[in-house]
């Protein structure tokens, strides 16, 4: 039988536990030191100004104010360089100009800002109690601007509880192509704190429209449209006011005559 030798090497010998302890916390030191540099490199880096916000790129929507008039309102809100700079709070400086409804905000390498814009578009005057008019854009939304940058003369004037404004605009869209048949172009479209709507036209007359869901308010206003041009015709007055709250029809006041009207089929009264 040959004899085998076997050899062992040095590194394979246990060695004691507090030396192994104290070669790991050496490894754990030596990595935590790396990466502190690191660390310290990094924020040393971002800091250079050569990664200062030099330049902002306005894009998109900016008929109502200038490129120039919009980086003067918004860069003073803006701290920081390409790295550290928020861009929500970026967001909302850009938001925070006249007429701005929504800004995005990207960063552009190595020390630049590009920011699409989107303009309001007004829809509709928003009335409030205290006489502080402002704007309704195309989404439902109020917003404040210089009501005198304001282009469109016509715009109609809307009025409710706070935060209805979406609603009374999609009502007012809804109720525009019914009484155009009658060519009567509504002005003010009010929704009370009970939920009752009333229009005003440019004729003068008013219209109680009442209560219930935009499908029952368009429908009422429908069978009124439909039946009123006989009533007016055959009394050959302009049309004041009139209530289509009543179940079984509507009420009239033309100029000088008050005229119940029932639909068709039923017997109305008039006097």
């Amino acid at each position: 039988m040959r004899a085998q030798a076997t050899f062992q090497s040095p590194m394979s010998v246990d060695m004691p536990a507090d030396v192994r302890l104290l070669n790991m916390t050496a490894s754990v030191l030596f990595v935590v030191g790396a990466l502190l540099m690191a660390a310290l490199a990094l924020m040393w880096l971002i800091r250079q100004p050569a990664f200062t916000i030099r330049s902002v790129r306005v894009e998109g929507e900016v008929m109502r104010n200038s490129v120039s008039t919009i980086r003067a309102n918004a860069m003073p809100q803006l701290a920081g360089n390409y790295f550290t700079l928020d861009l929500a709070k970026g967001q909302r400086a850009f938001e925070a100009v006249p007429w701005v409804r929504q800004a995005i905000v990207q960063r552009v390498w190595p020390n630049r800002l590009a920011v699409k814009l989107e303009e309001h578009r007004p829809a509709a005057l928003w009335s409030t109690k205290d006489g502080d008019d402002q704007l309704v854009n195309e989404q439902g939304e109020v917003f404040q601007a210089n009501l005198g940058d304001v282009e469109d003369e016509a715009l109609p004037t809307l009025q409710g509880p706070e935060g209805s404004s979406a609603e009374a605009l999609g009502m007012y869209r809804k109720l525009v192509p019914v009484f155009e048949r009658l060519e009567m172009h509504i002005d003010t479209l009010d929704l009370s704190s009970r939920g009752s709507w009333r229009a005003e036209f440019d004729s003068g007359a008013e219209v109680e429209l009442g209560r219930g869901s935009d499908d029952e308010v368009v429908a009422r206003s429908e069978r009124f449209v439909a039946t009123v041009t006989q009533v007016i015709e055959r009394y050959q007055r302009p049309l004041v006011y009139a209530d289509l709250r009543h179940n079984e029809g509507y009420a009239l006041r033309l100029k000088g005559i008050t005229t119940t009207v029932s639909p068709p089929g039923k017997t109305g009264n008039r006097n």
